[in-house]
């Protein structure tokens, strides 16, 4: 068979039938055979069918396809868009991040709970609270709504000055447990989400320490680790270098036998003072620190810092009375401690161990906390110093004793105690309060119990940091006995059974104060206008609103009976009012006082819990003795805005609140 190679198309897969090999071929067969069909192929649109886009296509027919126009130009809009979105949202970041305030830390977003830890929980039945006792009511510290606990020493120690005088500073008191119990408590105290700080009192040793014995006797490095001077003794009497008093009284030099000289101290003479102006002791001081903070502690509290440096001269420092014949001066109060506190350098030690605390701050959300616990008193600008300075970090804040210092109770006696802190305070610090601790009489014992609830009304609605002693959340008193010399560190009373709950055992170190029974934790819970239940209240109130958080803080009113502030936050339109009673029945009118007040406003907190929820006329504001009220209204004026409140305003974070994107943001 022929194909006609005009228009035909050869089939190279054609295989010729064994059958026709055999036969001749015949020609007039070929006449009788059908002419082959030409096909003609339009080549446009074979080539329209291959560019037609089809799945798993190559790169070639995909190039060509991709280089049309149409496709070409979306594409390239779309790209722009991406990269315009992309820079817009890149811009909105910075852009908030710029304008965002500065987050509260740890140490500032809520209270501080101060636990003396040989009367909160005994855990071995011996009478003494130890580590396991706190890790058994971490529950009651998560109740309150707090995230920071403060353990007062537990360091080894002889127990002089309830343990301020460490026998070893790497070692846990035996009273309080083991190191291991130390361990297992720190877990579960982050476990919870808490934090923990404790107290270092770096000023001096108990005359147990190994350093002591080895300056005593004269050792290497150690020699000259305390401060030592040599004394005459006549008549059988040591006359001392000079005329300074310890703390606690008489003389604060010592004869030692064993080195024949006198050594410093400022508290008791079991106390010796390290001599800080030998740099081998700083160096023991930050190795301390460092030691504990690898331990997982999240900052300290450094007390009796004042006390660190002493004048070198040691010249007789000033009598208050300069009649009085030098040789009756027995007392701490009758000298003027010019030359045994607060010396040039004090701060510098002090700004060093911030330093070490800094290098241990570098991860995010573990920033160690430093607080300094002396009390100045009467000197609230040699308080200030410890905040540092604008270039140079020292404390995040020194304890604020000034509720705890008034000599009277009145509304102006609580407004100048706030109003002394608040307007001495350096620019963008952090106030902090207190109305207990471990060397002050409790509230109720202080002040009287009627103002308990009143007085953490106004320590849990104030800018700062609030700090709480153990057991004025529910009213504890101090022991009424002439035996007990520590009144206000009776054991914590947890419930109505014997000891109140702190105890298994037949008796605990110090007596519990008779009324547990109906002053406990356990009944508390159940009564619904309790201590226990309006402290807990308050701790939500002040995380759950703004303006207690964080907001501005602006005097209304003060005078004998009352103390009247408010908390706003720019571009928030609710207001918080404390009407705070610390004397007798009042009634006030607060349209008066406050222009554009609406007249009426609801009680968001009552220390009477029935008040809950009322509406209140503004015009006509009526506070029994001892009683609190938080009221909340809205308002488009705030008080800080107002030209008649001036001067009585104080924010520390200045943040602003946006309701349309419900973001805090600086640039009010």
């Amino acid at each position: 068979m022929e194909l006609s190679e005009k228009g035909g198309v050869e089939n190279n897969g054609f295989v010729q039938n064994e059958a026709f090999d055999d036969k001749e071929t015949d020609t007039s067969s070929q006449e009788e055979m059908p002419k082959p069909c030409a096909v003609d192929v339009n080549p446009v649109a074979e080539e329209e069918t291959v560019l037609k886009p089809y799945a798993g296509m190559p790169k070639e027919v995909l190039l060509k396809f991709s280089n049309q126009a149409r496709y070409r130009i979306t594409r390239e809009i779309l790209f722009w868009l991406i990269i315009a979105g992309a820079a817009a949202l890149v811009c909105a970041t910075i852009a908030i991040i710029a304008l965002s305030p500065k987050c509260l830390d740890w140490w500032q977003a809520g209270p501080v709970y101060q636990i003396y830890p040989r009367s909160f929980k005994d855990s071995n039945m011996d009478g003494n609270g130890d580590l396991k006792g706190i890790q058994e009511k971490l529950d009651h510290i998560t109740y309150l709504n707090i995230k920071t606990i403060w353990i007062t020493s537990f360091f080894k120690s002889p127990l002089k000055d309830l343990g301020y005088g460490a026998e070893d500073f790497y070692d846990v008191d035996p009273i309080f447990g083991s190191m291991s119990d130390f361990d297992n408590l720190i877990a579960a105290i982050h476990d919870r989400g808490l934090k923990v700080i404790m107290d270092l009192i770096p000023n001096h040793t108990s005359d147990k320490h190994r350093w002591f014995q080895l300056s005593r006797n004269r050792t290497g490095k150690y020699t000259d680790y305390y401060i030592w001077q040599d004394c005459t003794e006549a008549a059988g009497s040591v006359i001392p270098p000079n005329n300074w008093v310890s703390v606690f009284g008489n003389s604060s030099w010592q004869f030692d036998d064993v080195r024949k000289q006198c050594y410093f101290h400022q508290f008791g003479k079991e106390q010796p003072d390290l001599n800080f102006r030998n740099l081998d002791v700083q160096q023991e001081i930050h190795d301390i620190i460092k030691f504990w903070l690898n331990k997982g502690i999240d900052g300290f509290s450094f007390s009796t810092v004042k006390f660190l440096l002493e004048a070198t001269h040691l010249r007789d420092e000033p009598q208050v009375n300069k009649s009085q014949n030098g040789e009756t001066i027995t007392a701490y109060s009758q000298l003027y401690h010019d030359y045994t506190t607060a010396q040039v350098g004090m701060h510098d030690i002090i700004r060093s161990f911030r330093q070490t605390m800094n290098e241990f701050s570098r991860e995010p959300g573990r920033y160690r906390f430093m607080g300094s616990g002396d009390d100045e008193k009467e000197d609230i600008e040699a308080t200030m110093m410890y905040y540092g300075t604008t270039f140079i970090q020292e404390a995040d804040f020194p304890f604020n004793f000034n509720l705890m210092n008034m000599k009277n109770l009145s509304g102006n006696s609580i407004f100048e105690a706030v109003d002394s802190w608040m307007k001495n305070m350096p620019v963008g610090k952090w106030p902090n309060w207190a109305v207990g601790s471990p060397n002050a009489a409790r509230i109720s014992s202080r002040v009287g119990k009627e103002y308990v609830n009143v007085m953490n009304m106004l320590l849990l609605t104030l800018p700062g940091t609030p700090v709480t002693y153990y057991g004025e959340e529910i009213g504890m008193e101090n022991i009424v006995s002439e035996n007990v010399t520590f009144p206000e560190k009776s054991p914590m009373q947890w419930d109505g059974e014997v000891n109140a709950g702190f105890t298994e055992g037949n008796s605990s170190w110090l007596p519990v104060n008779s009324n547990y029974q109906s002053v406990n934790v356990e009944i508390q819970r159940t009564w619904s206008n309790s201590t226990l239940n309006l402290y807990r209240e308050l701790t939500q109130l002040r995380n759950n609103e703004l303006p207690i958080n964080r907001g501005w803080m602006c005097y209304i009113w003060n005078d004998s009976d009352v103390f009247v502030y408010v908390r706003e936050l720019d571009g928030l339109d609710r207001t918080f009012m404390m009407v705070l009673n610390f004397g007798q029945e009042s009634t006030i009118d607060l349209t008066a006082i406050v222009p554009n007040l609406p007249s009426e406003a609801v009680i968001r907190l009552s220390t009477n819990f029935s008040n809950a929820g009322k509406a209140v006329s503004t015009k006509l504001i009526k506070t029994e003795m001892g009683e609190g009220l938080v009221l909340e209204y809205k308002t488009a004026k705030p008080v800080h805005t107002m030209e008649a409140f001036q001067g009585k305003c104080f924010v520390a974070e200045k943040a602003c609140y946006s309701m349309a994107l419900n973001l805090l943001y600086m640039n009010c």
